[in-house]
């Protein structure tokens, strides 16, 4: 078992290293830039629901995805891209509350099933409710992973491996950028 999780964090090193050089080419943004983020992430988060559970598909265009959406959502949700490690909003998050989907708004995750991976990505070990995710096969990078993505809006989210903490053993990788956050009151 050793073997396979040494074998797993090389590859898990590598993806990193190589979704650092997929990412977004400009390091710095504009402070206008930064800010009308801000604001579509707010307009984003209205209408996030914990009662929403609706597993109704939820089909668009690929250019209504493209409006509804932010540039770095879109690349992730529907381009099947990878933040940086480290880099990215929610990887540091530890207020109590639920992650949602960024595309459909169902509620995936709750800030209780999180936990420090050290791998530099939003780790769970648990989803809100297994019908809210899907596992589907993913052979990119010269790796076999379960990719898993919105059972809802089929946007992805990131993946998911068998090395995380009881009680379920598993880490659900995901990608800051798929995920909306509201806080609990």
């Amino acid at each position: 078992m050793k073997k396979y999780t040494k074998i797993a964090a090389l590859a898990l090193i590598a993806f990193g290293f190589m979704a650092c050089m997929q990412a977004n080419k400009s390091e710095e943004k504009e402070v206008g830039d930064v800010a009308a983020n801000d604001t579509n992430t707010t307009m984003q988060q209205i209408g996030l629901s914990l009662n929403d559970t609706s597993l109704t598909k939820v089909e668009k265009t690929e250019a209504e995805w493209k409006k509804q959406l932010t540039d770095n959502q879109y690349y992730i949700l529907r381009k099947k891209g990878t933040e940086r490690p480290f880099q990215n909003e929610f990887n540091e998050n530890h207020k109590k509350g639920h992650y949602f989907c960024a595309a459909c708004k169902l509620p995936l995750f709750s800030s209780e099933t999180k936990f420090n991976s050290g791998i530099g990505w939003p780790s769970f070990y648990d989803v809100i409710d297994k019908n809210r995710v899907k596992e589907v096969v993913d052979k990119s990078l010269g790796m076999v992973r379960g990719e898993i993505v919105c059972a809802r809006c089929e946007g992805h989210l990131g993946h998911l491996f068998d090395d995380g903490p009881k009680p379920t053993g598993l880490r659900y990788c995901m990608n800051s950028g798929a995920m909306l956050f509201q806080e609990s009151k």
